[in-house]
């Protein structure tokens, strides 16, 4: 069941996805997919260099994971609108966790949409994206 098939309030939260440790294979992975070869994100001496302690993940690997909580929990052609700020670097074997909530219930057109406020904060309390995606419902 997906979470536009019952009722919503805001202050729900209507979806949670904790993918597991950033590993540097991830991050290899990411570049290969992404064609974003940075090398502060998979060679230690580019991070080091950078003035980083090590490697850190690509903002739009996080973007990625949200995309994937918006999608598991709502039907992709309901998402509307989908967008989020970096606030911080996610570090190599950081274990994320994104979350979507309401926010407020809103008609556009005649279309019933939840207003979602989107983040993925770490194991620590930091947030790393702060955004908002709205959904149709229905």
């Amino acid at each position: 069941m997906t979470a536009d098939s019952k009722e919503l309030a805001p202050g729900t939260q209507v979806g949670e996805l904790r993918p597991g440790a950033i590993s540097r294979t991830t991050l290899a992975l990411f570049a290969g997919a992404s064609g974003d070869h940075n090398p502060i994100h998979i060679d230690v001496d580019s991070a080091r260099a950078a003035g980083m302690d090590d490697v850190f993940a690509h903002g739009m690997l996080s973007m990625a994971y949200l995309g994937r909580l918006l999608t598991d929990t709502f039907r992709q052609e309901h998402i509307r609108e989908f967008s989020a700020r970096f606030t911080a670097i996610t570090p190599v074997l950081a274990e994320p966790v994104l979350r979507a909530a309401v926010r407020e219930i809103i008609t556009v057109n005649g279309e019933q949409r939840a207003v979602l406020d989107i983040s993925a904060v770490l194991a620590d309390g930091t947030q790393t994206l702060a955004g908002s995606a709205v959904v149709a419902l229905g």
